[in-house]
């Protein structure tokens, strides 16, 4: 018999990774991992902010990630600076004033290890009630923006010619992001968040024939990995939120055999074709 804790935190981390990894799928696309990354370190920053002025840690970090995703598209449009120069900025430099920031908070006793890495374990109904109701209308907005997004992905002019306002659905598309990180923060922490949002998404997608068939084999995949790696850290006493990405990590390893086991025998039946070929000559 199941403790209720483990309870909770299967569902809390089932429902995490069916609203993380359809997003996943877009980040996969746009090669935005390093954008996932920049929140979920932008989210210890967010966390000062809530202890500062005493409201939600998951409003804090939403309110501090949507900001930053905003700024980041505010340096690209201003231009002199890369992409991935302006993520490195605003990565490094949102981690380091939010430790700094926790540091001078001296009144306040912060678990910064639970923060990095999450404590899914400790989650309550309550918490499971937000994840499912944001993780809900995180979903409603995505199959929304879902045919425009996915447009602006396979070529922005194109989007822009048939009026899809890709500007648009991209700052929505961030601000779900956003919202992801602030409900995964308390799971599997900053550190590891992102690789909720992006193992899943890169294990079926060569598994997968449609971009819609590719989210729901990702939102499966995550679905499995937060239960193998909470079966994993049962058994073993391991890190739950690790666990979870270790598992997550286990089925995209897993998910190459089938591609490398078709790919040897297709070589060798070609070796054969050709080898009988040559004998016939």
């Amino acid at each position: 018999m199941l403790d209720e804790f483990f309870l909770r935190a299967l569902a809390a981390g089932i429902g995490v990774a069916l609203v993380a990894a359809p997003l996943g799928c877009f980040v996969v696309w746009r090669r935005l991992a390093y954008f996932g990354d920049t929140l979920s370190h932008a989210a210890l920053l967010g966390v000062a902010l809530a202890l500062l002025i005493e409201i939600d840690v998951t409003l804090g970090v939403f309110a501090v990630a949507g900001l930053v995703a905003l700024a980041m598209l505010g340096l690209q449009r201003r231009g002199g600076l890369s992409s991935d120069a302006v993520l490195g900025l605003l990565a490094h430099s949102t981690l380091a004033v939010g430790l700094v920031a926790l540091a001078f908070m001296t009144w306040v006793r912060v678990d910064l290890l639970g923060f990095l890495f999450g404590d899914i374990l400790a989650v309550s109904w309550t918490q499971v009630g937000v994840i499912y109701a944001g993780g809900a209308v995180v979903l409603a907005v995505l199959i929304r923006i879902w045919r425009p997004l996915f447009a602006a992905t396979v070529s922005r002019e194109l989007a822009q010619a048939e009026g899809l306002n890709p500007g648009r659905v991209e700052i929505l598309f961030m601000l779900l992001i956003a919202a992801v990180v602030a409900i995964a923060l308390k799971l599997v922490g900053a550190l590891l968040v992102t690789a909720l949002l992006i193992i899943p998404a890169a294990t079926v997608r060569r598994l997968a024939a449609t971009p819609e068939q590719m989210a729901l084999f990702a939102a499966g995949a995550g679905a499995l990995s937060v239960t193998l790696g909470l079966f994993g850290s049962l058994a073993w006493d391991a890190p739950s939120g690790p666990s979870i990405v270790v598992a997550a990590f286990a089925l995209f390893l897993a998910s190459l055999i089938p591609m490398g086991v078709g790919a040897a025998r297709r070589r060798e039946r070609a070796a054969a074709g050709g080898g009988a070929t040559g004998g016939g000559e």
